[in-house]
Order: structure tokens, then C-alpha cells, then sequence
């Protein structure tokens, strides 16, 4: 217990040093919440790999390949790093060039500003309390293994660490600390990985001893099933907003696509030890444990403690950088989206910060709720992925895409959609609850679209088209001033 109380105020005292060295130097709601769109190389890399490497990947994702091995990576990790990668490809450059905070940002610049209210709650209620809660879980679970803290006073004490720490510093804070944390991360996570393996006897003593099934890439599912599980959770990230904010955050459109790529390679790779520990955890924990222990456990029981309070501070680490990533995604939707877009466009920078301050109080306060009522941390940030896509994902092509997009017609998809993938429980259906969703979605979108007009509000065009030309337009100035 030595060890790691001494790791924990060591990285503690760190992380808050850092918050009020921001908390000083960061003076506009541009810098506590988008970082002022200047954020480096590896600043952007240790950033994603850190907030990706959060408690549904370390616990979770444990959890998953203890109960299903390794075809859990390509079911849900190996595709969510694939649409985040087609994010960063494809659309980091347009996203990037709109000067944007949000993704409600997006839909209230096409469609006017009430417009993104409902992308808005859904980010900022649907995804990012829940997740956070998970954060919080994650890491009083930390607290009653290593310290013996009863499960509600460590989710109170992680509440306060996390809370604390995000109204300091803010985005830039997060961003920088990242970088750091996020080797931290990968030291801990690829010791917890070889210790494993030598723990049970290296790789040919774990193959002769697992169940086939459980190394197959589709396990008990069969490959139609992870096939289908996968196109219907991965394209969540397509809209996730903790990449966006990374997108707007960077300097430039080239660090921004650059950085991306680079710290979700990272992240991908980093995505099959999780799977792999939880697999060969078989081997030897009770076959009956709580898959949501198993890091903690693991972890505990292999290392010494001077080399497990590494690995729990590199635990510790992601989920303290996700938590706060993903506050300060629900603040930026309170007070950029509703706040300032619908409540008080004229706000100065003072009243800015004020609102963002207070949304990161409002948005920790519901996780901490949350919190106390979770029992099921897998199923909680399924639901949280599968409710954010089926509503906004295609509502997002179609921004992107298509310009005969109404905004009766995206209203009334995010409606529908939000309606029928909340019901689909209830109605004892024999399909896929996301695709479920999806359809709604699509084809309400482009018959509702088709059947109404354009609102007086919007600005009619296709972002992605319209910036491709604005940019061959520039190209073309360009060559004529160089050859002039």
C-alpha cells in the first residue's frame, strides 16, 4: 500500500501543479476550451492515445477479453480506431477550416443556431456524462484495491481529483498533461502485458491451454455477428467530439491530420493488450470474477508493488485525462452551443469563462450521479456509443455531403432516430438495435429532406464539396499570382 499511496501523491501533486500553472496563464474561453487552436505534433499524439486508453478500454476491454477473448478487439476496438482514422482522413481538413468548437457548432453554422441544441444535449447528457461516470468508477476501483477505500468514498475522492483538476487548467492543460501521461500509459500497460505472458508460462503454454474460441478473431459470435456488431457501433466515432476538439486544437490542418493518424495507430496497437491480459487472466483468477475487477486484480496480484503503482498510476493516468476530456466536451456544448449561440450571443470572454467554469461543475455534477448508480460499465458506454451515432452520423454525411439537405429534415431524423433506438427494447424486433436506428435515421432524413424546403435560416451548401472547391479556387489564385 506504501507504494502506491506515494505514486498516487506523486502524480497528484504533478497534475495539480499543471492546473494552476494554467489556471494562471490561461485567460480566454478560446485557450480553457480549444486550446486557442495551437497545440503541437506530440502534444496532439499523447493526447489521443491517452484519452482513447480510458476506463472502457483498461477495465472494459479487460473485462471483454477475459469473457470473450480476443475476437472482442475485432468487434469493437479494431473498428472504432478505423472510423476515427476515415475522421481524421477525410474531414479534419473541412471540419478544421469552419473554425468550429463543436459538433453542434456544425449543424448550428448550416441550419442557424437552434439547430444544434439537440446534437448539443445529446453530447453533452447522453455521451459525456455517462462516460465520465465510467472515469469516476474506473478509478475509485483503483482506490479500493490499492488503498482499501470503500467503492462511494473513492468515487467521491475521484470526483473532487477530477473536478479540481479541470476547472484549473481546461483544454490546454488536459492537452499537454496528456502528453506526458501517455507514456506513462503505454509503460504500464505493456509491463501488465509481459508480465502476463510470463505469468502463465509464455505464449505456447497460453495457445495449448485457452479455449480455440477464444482466440478466434470472431470467438463464440461467429464472423456475421462481429461483422454486424461492428458497423453499427464504430461509426459512433465518426462523431465522436473528443477527436473533433483535437482536430479544432491543432495548429494547423497539417499536425491536425498528421498528429491524428499518428496517435490512433499508436492507440490501435495499444488496443490489443487489454484483450490479451483479459484472455490470459483465464488462465489463473476464478473464472466467476467480476470482469470490471480484473485489471485492478490482475495488476495487484502479478507486480510488485513498486512496479504495479506504475501501472496503476498509468491506469489512474487515462482515466483522469478521459474524464477530463470528456467534461470539458459537455462544457464546450453548455457554453458554446446553448449558453452563447441561444441565451447570450454578445457574451465577452469574462462571461465566457465564467459559463465554461460553471458548465464543468454542472457536467461533473451529473457524472458523479451517475456514477453512484452504475453496475455495468460495458453496457453503459455501449448504450452512450449506440444512442450518439444512430442520431447524428448520418444527420453529419448528410451536412457534409448533400446539399438538398433540409433542416426540417435533420431535425426530424435526430428526433426519430433518438425515439426508435430508446424504444427498440420494448418492441421485440428481430433486428439489429443500432441498424435499427440507422434506418430510421436515413430514411427519415432523405424523405423528409426531399419532401420540405429550405428554412430562411440556413446557409445552403455542402461543406465538403464547398470547401473542396474553395480550395482549387485558392490553388488556382495561387498559380496565377506565382506565374504573374
Amino acid at each position: 500500500m506504501g507504494w502506491y499511496l506515494t505514486y498516487m501523491i506523486i502524480y497528484f501533486i504533478f497534475m495539480f501543479s499543471m492546473g494552476a500553472y494554467y489556471f494562471i496563464k490561461v485567460k480566454t474561453y478560446d485557450d480553457y476550451l480549444i486550446g486557442s487552436w495551437n497545440m503541437g505534433f506530440w502534444s496532439i499524439v499523447g493526447t489521443i492515445v491517452s484519452t482513447w486508453c480510458g476506463a472502457a478500454v483498461f477495465i472494459g476491454w479487460v473485462g471483454m477479453g477475459f469473457t470473450v477473448g480476443i475476437s472482442g478487439f475485432f468487434k469493437f476496438a479494431l473498428p472504432g480506431i478505423g472510423f476515427c482514422l476515415l475522421l481524421i482522413i477525410l474531414f479534419a481538413t473541412p471540419l478544421r477550416r469552419q473554425k468550429l468548437y463543436t459538433l453542434a457548432d456544425l449543424f448550428g453554422e448550416r441550419f442557424g443556431g437552434k439547430a444544434g441544441v439537440i446534437p448539443s444535449v445529446l453530447s453533452a447528457l447522453i455521451y459525456s456524462v455517462p462516460t465520465l461516470a465510467l472515469q469516476i468508477v474506473g478509478m475509485s476501483t483503483i482506490f479500493k484495491i490499492a488503498l482499501g477505500l470503500d467503492i462511494k468514498i473513492g468515487i467521491a475522492l475521484s470526483f473532487v481529483l477530477i473536478l479540481g483538476f479541470t476547472i484549473l487548467g481546461g483544454l490546454r492543460a488536459t492537452i499537454i498533461t496528456d502528453a506526458i501521461q501517455s507514456v506513462i500509459v503505454i509503460v504500464g500497460i505493456v509491463i501488465l502485458f509481459i508480465s502476463s505472458v510470463v505469468y502463465a508460462g509464455g505464449f505456447d503454454q497460453i495457445a495449448s491451454n485457452t479455449d480455440p474460441k477464444y482466440l478466434s478473431i470472431v470467438g463464440p459470435f461467429g464472423l456475421g455477428e462481429v461483422l454486424l456488431y461492428a458497423l453499427s457501433v464504430a461509426p459512433f466515432y465518426l462523431v465522436w467530439q473528443s477527436t473533433w476538439q483535437r482536430i479544432f486544437a491543432s495548429k494547423s490542418e497539417k499536425v491536425a491530420k498528421s498528429a491524428g493518424v499518428t496517435g490512433f495507430v499508436i492507440a490501435g496497437v495499444l488496443s490489443v493488450f487489454p484483450y490479451t491480459i483479459g484472455l490470459i487472466a483465464r488462465q489463473y483468477v476464478p473464472l466467476d470474477m467480476d470482469p470490471d475487477l480484473l485489471f485492478s486484480y490482475v495488476t495487484t496480484q502479478l507486480l510488485p508493488p513498486g512496479i504495479g503503482g506504475i501501472v496503476l498510476v498509468g491506469l489512474m493516468a487515462a482515466l483522469m485525462t478521459g474524464a477530463t476530456s470528456f467534461i470539458l466536451q459537455g462544457s464546450s456544448n453548455l457554453t458554446r452551443d446553448l449558453y452563447q449561440r441561444l441565451m447570450k450571443k454578445d457574451a465577452n470572454q469574462k462571461q465566457l469563462m465564467i459559463s465554461s467554469r460553471l458548465s464543468v461543475v454542472i457536467i461533473s455534477s451529473l457524472g458523479l450521479i451517475i456514477a453512484y448508480m452504475l453496475t455495468d460499465i460495458a453496457t453503459a458506454y455501449q448504450w452512450a456509443l449506440r444512442l450518439t451515432a444512430t442520431v447524428l452520423v448520418f444527420p453529419f454525411l448528410a451536412v457534409m455531403f448533400w446539399k438538398r439537405t433540409t433542416k426540417v429534415g435533420v431535425l426530424t431524423s435526430m428526433v426519430l432516430a433518438l425515439i426508435g433506438t430508446l424504444a427498440w427494447p420494448f418492441l421485440n424486433l428481430q433486428i439489429n438495435h443500432t441498424i435499427f436506428g440507422f434506418l430510421i435515421s436515413l430514411i427519415s432524413l432523405i424523405v423528409v429532406s426531399l419532401l420540405t424546403q429550405h428554412d430562411d435560416t440556413e446557409q445552403i451548401k455542402a461543406v465538403y464539396w464547398d470547401d473542396l472547391a474553395s480550395a482549387h479556387i485558392k490553388d488556382d489564385t495561387d498559380s496565377e499570382e506565382d506565374a504573374s
